[in-house]
């Protein structure tokens, strides 16, 4: 079905991402797989091509278009190209909306320039060991010394926790306010107490660096609270809808695309004398792969423009992220066994593909949580 949320514009903006992941990406990413941890001169590169800090105000050097279907681009791309690793969309979609609608002036003074040049890359630690999904688990703490925050505790499986230079951190400022009593503080690069663990190895996404992070009596200054004091649990609410749309875009881009590699590979391999594709259990497969995307498709877009519009609230946010993903892993599975063999080999496509996207229905917000969220709302 023809595609009707996008513009020239739009399609323009697509052009120039390929452009970037073609020159800038791609040549480089398989030894950023190897070293697990991409060059910070492709952050730069990303910043110079305009691809950092869309939707921040361009008074700060962002692009000032709040408009969704750009970020949706971006996703789309990347994922198509199969390069996870460069986190634009933590970036640009997670960690900007918390810089851009809750700093100060001062605050987005210093911070927001380097977020969009790329020479600030960011991270936000809210994960614990103990703790998952719990925000009332959260055992990390910002005292209140007066001049200073004293923060203590740890955090685990933190996106660009290596290359980050500004972590937004989630820590308990009211201890007896359980989710209610958390804030927002900022830590920067080389702060003293503050320290990165192991670049934690994975199954998959290997160039995306992920840490372990600790603060051992880190100070704080007063002036890096982002937000209100124990606000955190309501800054965090509002800003989850649009990170679970960027995993549910993602999603969604990735089952087509191993849909297309999949449709090709089963023209072409043959088994018994004939091609794959003429088997009746093989087009039966295809078959319904291709019918359940184009039905997500359809729910996505129309997330896609309510979002772009404002009008997404989080029950359909979680539904587009738990079906879309759910979706993903099952195309990915059984676009592998179509594969044989070779679906298990490394260097195809479909293999990686099938690591790297087994995260999707867990970070952001587990498939049973996005479950809990639209229950609720309709039990209630």
């Amino acid at each position: 079905m023809q595609r009707q949320i996008f513009t020239e514009e739009h399609d323009a903006f697509r052009e120039t991402v390929r452009t970037f992941l073609s020159k800038e990406v791609l040549p480089h990413y398989e030894q950023w797989e190897k070293d697990g941890i991409v060059s910070r001169e492709a952050w730069r590169a990303a910043g110079r091509q305009g691809l950092l800090g869309l939707a921040v105000p361009e008074e700060y050097g962002g692009g000032g278009n709040t408009d969704f279907r750009y970020s949706a681009v971006l996703a789309e791309e990347f994922t198509r190209a199969g390069t996870p690793g460069l986190a634009l969309g933590l970036h640009n979609d997670i960690i900007g909306p918390y810089l851009t609608g809750l700093g100060t002036s001062e605050q987005k003074r210093r911070w927001l320039p380097g977020f969009c040049s790329g020479e600030t890359i960011t991270a936000i630690a809210m994960t614990e060991p103990g703790a998952g999904s719990d925000l009332q688990g959260i055992r990390t703490t910002a005292e209140d010394m007066g001049d200073h925050w004293l923060l203590n505790g740890s955090k685990t499986f933190i996106s660009n926790g290596i290359l980050a230079d500004l972590v937004v951190v989630v820590a308990k400022t009211t201890p007896e306010g359980g989710a209610k009593g958390l804030s927002l503080v900022v830590v920067e690069r080389g702060a003293d107490g503050f320290e990165r663990g192991r670049n934690l190895d994975k199954i998959g996404q290997k160039s995306q660096d992920t840490a372990e992070l600790f603060f051992n009596d880190v100070r704080v200054p007063k002036k890096n609270l982002l937000g209100e004091r124990d606000g955190a649990f309501i800054h965090l609410m509002t800003n989850l809808a649009q990170e679970r749309m960027g995993i549910a875009v993602a999603g969604i881009a990735a089952a087509e695309h191993l849909l297309e590699i999949t449709t090709r590979y089963v023209k072409e391999r043959e088994a018994f004398g004939r091609p794959l594709s003429k088997l009746q259990h093989i087009r039966f497969e295809i078959a319904e792969m291709a019918t359940e995307c184009a039905v997500t498709r359809t729910f996505l877009d129309r997330c896609i423009v309510d979002h772009s519009d404002g009008t997404l609230d989080a029950v359909h946010a979680s539904m587009a992220k738990w079906w879309a993903t759910e979706l993903q892993k099952r195309v990915a599975d059984r676009c592998l066994q179509l594969h044989g063999g070779y679906g298990y080999m490394s260097e195809y496509p479909v293999a990686r593909a099938f690591t790297d996207g087994r995260i999707q229905t867990i970070y952001g917000g587990t498939t049973e949580i996005m479950k809990e969220i639209i229950g609720r709302s309709l039990l209630a």
